[in-house]
């Protein structure tokens, strides 16, 4: 069990430092990129729920989105079915971003996981599957 956590903080390690310096160079801090990801993800979602995926309070959130609002990458708009409810999703810029900042992490699951056959692939998946409903 301590090689295995030692490998899991080594990979998290490595995909925060590779996740930083392709942040970097856009011109967005690395919270308002992992805002831009859930949005394309998922697509226009309540505050409430956004806030959840991402980890962070909703006042957090507030200030996350208004300097995304700002920056042309982010709408706000009243829920149709619940006018107390504000839903967020991107723009076309917003939406362009998502497709950039995805592409980078599509090449990357090529790289990493090149010398791995379909059937390691799929273990790999089975694995990530299970660990990430333990969040």
């Amino acid at each position: 069990m301590h090689s295995l956590n030692n490998l899991i903080i080594e990979f998290y390690d490595k995909l925060s430092s590779w996740e930083q310096s392709v942040v970097k160079d856009t011109g967005y801090s690395l919270a308002q990129v992992h805002t831009i990801e859930v949005l394309g993800s998922h697509g226009p979602m309540r505050m409430k729920e956004l806030a959840d995926r991402l980890g962070i309070t909703t006042g957090t959130l507030t200030v996350q989105i208004e300097k995304l609002v700002n920056l042309g990458l982010v709408s706000r708009a009243a829920h149709e079915d619940d006018r107390r409810s504000i839903l967020v999703g991107l723009t076309s810029e917003g939406t362009q971003l998502h497709a950039h900042h995805n592409r980078m992490h599509m090449q990357l699951t090529k790289d990493i996981t090149r010398h791995l056959d379909n059937d390691a692939i799929d273990v790999l998946k089975t694995c990530f599957e299970k660990m990430n409903r333990e969040f």
